[in-house]
This record gives structure tokens, sequence and C-alpha cells, in this order.
């Protein structure tokens, strides 16, 4: 019984070997991560078999806007994470305590905001990226009733940043296990069973997600021992909420730009039709699974840096650079492997269309190799992250979405138009893609052994 309280207890990273300390806060956090990714594949598997391929392209078409549309979450998350993780590592309780309150508040207010305001905005922003007629409604009906349950999403993202922070990522692991399992079986009622179609999946995703945000705040409310958790504490403060926004601001923006960059590129995409509308949502439910590690280990970077500069161990924050690093560049190139080997087989649980699977792994082979390349993207920009300094890879980010990604696919679309095929080639899209992850990692390797990011390593209050 012991064991498994340690199990679900907060990992304190400032001792111990780096890349064991980072490896076992990492694998519980990339379970969770695979458990969450889940809800939007689970929703395309369902409709995909037992909607059609035009519900399939729906549900993805709706995705990009959906992430649009919740960078405050992100950001609030990422601030939480930075803040929640140094106090920790300085055993600074009622910063921590006051800064954990905070959080909350500002997601609940956050909530309200994006409810009303994305509800009314889905279907404008449905029209104006020109989504084709067979599927808007299906587009708008989906997003709508995600916006109206954000809440849910909201505080478990938040929450599960709070609690990363901590150094606790079993738990939040678990309960998106359980709501996990939960949205499977509310997929397959309302739509195997009750025919509601997108709509259904839409549900039972908000649904799914409402159940995994109270179980983490259960969770919270547990944890007396580590920090108090008072009413008191809800009340925003000035230089507890404002840091939170300023650390969290510039992860927020770049979600933001990413998520817009997609948006742009989905406009262009949509010129492709329906087939490869659906192919390229097959596509991004399989790279959203091989992000999976690189995304945890970004995440794990910045808890192991925040709590190590809380600590003031800045060497040791060094040897977890170049030990995480390591592992998630050999981590990157095992996926590589599978999607090369083994890709077809994975799009094959989306739809039984041969031509659709076929199109989608021509365009896997080429993002495969630019998986390494987000790895070292991710480590080292999560220690910057870590550190304090979030502005870096936000920069970052913009040059390698907004400079190069959407410009170099419609030029490298527009160069590849024939007579024979007007629209030119689908593929550029994807060398456009690789290009910008292989100029990004470069870009986050030059700026991260220049080392500005350790004059910002001190959360300033």
């Amino acid at each position: 019984m012991e064991k498994f309280r340690k199990l679900f207890s907060a990992v304190d990273m400032t001792v111990g070997r780096p890349w064991e300390k980072i490896l076992i806060f990492t694998f519980p956090m990339l379970l969770g991560n695979l458990a969450q990714q889940l809800y939007n594949t689970v929703d395309s598997v369902v409709v995909g078999k037992y909607v059609g391929d035009n519900a399939l392209a729906a549900v993805g078409s709706a995705t990009p806007i959906f992430n649009l549309l919740i960078v405050l979450f992100v950001g609030i998350s990422t601030g939480a994470t930075i803040m929640v993780s140094q106090f920790y590592g300085a055993r600074k309780r009622e910063e921590l305590s006051v800064t954990i309150g905070n959080c909350i508040t500002l997601t609940g207010i956050a909530s309200i905001f994006i409810m009303i305001a994305a509800t009314l905005g889905a279907r404008p922003l449905l029209e104006l990226l020109g989504t084709p007629s067979s599927i808007i409604d299906w587009c708008t009906s989906y997003l709508q009733i995600l916006f109206i349950g954000i809440a849910g999403l909201a505080y478990y993202n938040i929450l599960c940043g709070i609690l990363r922070g901590l150094g606790d990522a079993v738990s939040a692991l678990f309960y998106l296990m359980v709501a996990s399992f939960l949205n499977i079986v509310l997929d397959l009622i309302f739509v195997a069973k009750l025919n509601m179609g997108v709509s259904g999946v839409a549900y039972a995703t908000a649904i799914a997600q409402g159940v995994s945000a109270i179980l983490c705040f259960r969770k919270l409310m547990k944890m007396s021992d580590m920090f108090d958790f008072g009413v008191k504490y809800f009340k925003l403060q000035s230089g507890i909420y404002d840091n939170v926004i300023r650390l969290g601001l510039p992860s927020g923006i770049t979600q933001g730009i990413l998520s817009m960059s997609m948006l742009l590129s989905q406009s262009l995409t949509n010129t492709f039709g329906e087939l490869f509308i659906a192919a390229n949502v097959v596509i991004m439910r399989v790279d959203g699974f091989a992000m999976l590690p690189n995304m945890s280990f970004g995440t794990a970077m910045t808890t192991y840096a925040g709590q190590n500069i809380g600590a003031g161990d800045h060497k040791r924050v060094s040897e977890g650079a170049k030990q995480g690093t390591m592992i998630g560049i050999i981590t990157s190139t095992c996926i590589t492997l599978v999607i090369l080997f083994f890709g077809k087989y994975l799009m094959g649980f989306f739809t039984d269309t041969v031509e659709l699977v076929n199109v989608g792994m021509t365009m896997l082979r080429i993002l495969a190799v630019g998986y390494i390349a987000v790895g070292v993207t991710q480590c080292l920009s999560g220690i910057m992250r870590g550190a304090g300094d979030t502005m870096t890879p936000m920069w970052i980010s913009i040059v390698q979405t907004v400079v190069l990604r959407v410009p170099l696919a419609y030029l490298f679309v527009h160069l590849s138009k024939t007579p024979e095929n007007p629209l030119g080639d689908p593929k550029c899209m994807f060398y456009s893609l690789v290009t910008s992850w292989l100029i990004g990692a470069a870009l986050t390797v030059i700026f991260y052994r220049r080392g500005k990011w350790r004059e910002k390593a001190v959360l300033k209050k």
C-alpha cells in the first residue's frame, strides 16, 4: 500500500540521476498524453467507420479551429507549470498556494469567455476557410458542443499543469485513462447505437473531459501536505496571476500561431477535395501519436528545469538538458522506423478506403524524418521555458510557422501546378512542413547554446 501511495505522490526532480528522474516523470505523462490523444482519435475512428469519410473529414476540419480557440488555456497551463515547479523547488508554500488558487480562478474566467465567443464564432470561421458545404453543418455542431462544455477540457489541462509542476504525472494519467475509457464507451453508444453522428462524438468527448477535470480537482484537494487549498487563495493577487500570464502567454501565442498556420494550411487542403481532406485527417491522427513522446519529453524538461532552477542548481539543469535530449532523439528515431514500416496498418484503423490509406502513407513517409528534429526542439525549448524564458521558443515558433511553413506550402504547391494538374501536388504541403521543422530545430539549438535563457532563470515576483 505504501508503494502504491508513493506512485501517486510528487516526484522531486532536484535529486537523483537526471536521466532517470526525467524518464520516471515522462513515462506516465506519455501514457496520459496517449490517452488524451485517444479523445479525437476515437472520434475519428468511430465516425469514419459508422458514418463515413465525409464525417471523418468534418471532425478533422473542425480540429484546427478548436485548437486555435483554446490558446488561453495553453498559456495558463504553461504559466502554472513553470511557477508551481519553481516555488515547489524553492519550498515556498505560501506562494505555491496562491499560485494554484489564482490559476483556478483564471481558468474559470477564461472558460466563460471562450464558451460564449467561440460558440458564436464557429460557423463564420468555417465559412471563411471555405469548408465544403457537404461537411460544414457537421463541423459546426461538433465545435459548438465542444465549446459549450469547454470548462472540462480547460480545468483538466490547467490542473494537470499544476500536478506536473508538483512532479505528479501519475495521478493525471490514471484519471485520464478512466475518462478515455468513458469516452470510448460513450462514442460507441451515441454513434453506433443511437445514430447521433458527429454530434454524438462531441457529446462523448465533452462529458469525458469533465470527468477527468473533476478527478484532478479531488486529487489537488488531498495534497494539503504540500500547499494550502483555501478560498482566500482564489482571490486574484497581483504579482501572481500576472506572472502566470507573463510566463504562459508566449506559449499560448505559440499554440495560437501553430493553430493559425494549420487553419491557413487547412484552407489550402480544402482545395484538394474531400478525399484529401479525409486523408489529411488520418495523417494528422497518426502524426499526433508520433508527436506524443516529443511533447511529453518537452513538458518533463520544463518541470525538471523549473524545480532545479527553484533549488538554485543550474549545473544540474544543463546535465539534464543533455541527457533528456539524447533520450528524446533515440525515442524519435524509433518512432520514425515504426511509421516507415507499420504506418499503413495504423492508417487502416481509421478507414477501409484503400485509396485514402495509400495517399496518407505517401505523406507520412515524407513527415517521418522530421520527428527527430521536433524531438530536439521540444526538449531544449522545455528547458528554456522551465527556466522562465518563454519568449525565445515563441519567436522560434513564429519564424518556423509564419515565416516558413505556410508561405512555403503555398509556394511549393504553386510551383508544382501543371496543365495536367492545375491544383498542384498536395505532397508539397508536407515537404514545406518538414523543411520548417528542420530549420526550427537548428534555431532552437543555436539559441539554447547561446545561453541567454539562464539570465531569466530566477522567477520575478
